[in-house]
């Protein structure tokens, strides 16, 4: 005759039983955990302290019951593997670090139908809030936004008006500033090299575009772009079409700085002098611009800052201290070696 065993497990550690322990109420050990700069840091320690000695966990199931959230902020962004969005997911988890909240995120690929899916599957678990970078202005895409059961920051780019919440740049401003510096130092014939043609980059072309048609330089066989994704090699290609159909090109604002590097080798393979004979501006100061040779003039994106703000924004609208509207966190044009033109 079989014997039928029984499982022993042992009970779990409540936020009640942490609380006993502490000598506060649940409410505060549920605030050193989600809000710990509301508690004095004493007082926190002593709680953080105690929930490791007990071993307690967080039981998200029943915070979904009682909070009608299941406590995960998802993180929408259409290019995971970008070296780019590695500081913005950062900035994203060391801000969720302090609370009991965690991160999902999911991968859009450039692609309106992709974002709606996701939205529905974040949406149908009760999430906590919304990240979301790259929203393309889609009807469908905005008004499943407009309904969404949580709170919703749109990341990275400020120009069109969020459905809920905004925080990262002007990007149509900041290629008017790079564009504006490359004629400031001398250069006529710019060229404009991107990627993958998203909303961030169709408001650079933009700023792009309507500094040089101002000036009386704007030639569309000056813009080139390449729909697979972005990389040094696609730069040094780009620069190739470039040469190829304008030949007087003296100078390029490249949407990211993969592009401007590669823009960079490629001349230095055909024996084009930067600065002297050819300019070069990036976009988003990664690691490598400030040691190439020469260094690359770019436009710097406070990406860790947006991440952890916009965590930041989730995290205030919880607690009805929300962050309503826009916030600008500005870009800076860092000017290097690539666009110094001798006279």
């Amino acid at each position: 005759m079989a014997v039928k065993r029984h499982r022993h497990r042992q009970e779990r550690i409540t936020l009640i039983d942490v609380a006993r322990v502490a000598g506060v109420s649940s409410i505060t050990v549920s605030r050193a955990l989600r809000n710990p700069e509301k508690v004095s840091p004493k007082l926190r320690d002593t709680i953080l302290r105690i929930i490791e000695d007990m071993g307690y966990v967080p039981d998200f199931a029943a915070r979904a019951l009682a909070s009608r959230n299941n406590g995960i902020i998802g993180v929408l962004s259409p290019a995971l593997a970008s070296y780019v969005f590695l500081s913005v997911m950062r900035g994203i988890e060391d801000r969720v670090r302090s609370t009991d909240l965690r991160i999902q995120y999911a991968n859009t690929h450039f692609d309106p139908a992709e974002e709606i899916k996701q939205l529905k599957l974040f949406f149908g678990q009760n999430p906590a809030g919304i990240i979301i970078a790259g929203v393309e202005v889609h009807e469908p895409v905005i008004e499943l936004l407009k309904k969404a059961p949580c709170p919703v920051v749109q990341i990275m780019d400020i120009t069109v008006p969020p459905v809920d919440m905004a925080i990262g740049i002007d990007h149509r401003a900041a290629a008017i500033a790079a564009t504006r510096h490359l004629l400031a130092a001398g250069y006529r014939r710019i060229g404009l090299l991107g990627g993958h043609m998203d909303i961030r980059g169709r408001h650079r072309l933009e700023g792009y575009r309507s500094v040089l048609e101002e000036a009386g330089l704007f030639d569309p066989a000056l813009v080139q772009s390449s729909d697979i994704h972005t990389s040094v090699g696609v730069g040094c290609s780009l620069l190739d079409r470039l040469l190829r159909q304008v030949p007087d090109s003296d100078a390029v604002f490249c949407h990211n700085d993969d592009i401007a590097l590669g823009v960079l080798f490629e001349c230095q393979r055909r024996g084009l002098r930067v600065p002297e004979d050819f300019g070069i501006c990036g976009f988003n100061d990664l690691d490598f611009t400030s040691v190439s040779q020469p260094t690359l003039t770019t436009v710097r994106l406070p990406r860790y800052d947006i991440g952890y703000r916009a965590v930041e924004m989730i995290v205030r609208a919880e607690t009805d201290n929300r962050i309503r509207g826009t916030v600008d966190l500005c870009y800076t044009l860092i000017e290097r070696q690539s666009t110094r033109k001798m006279g």
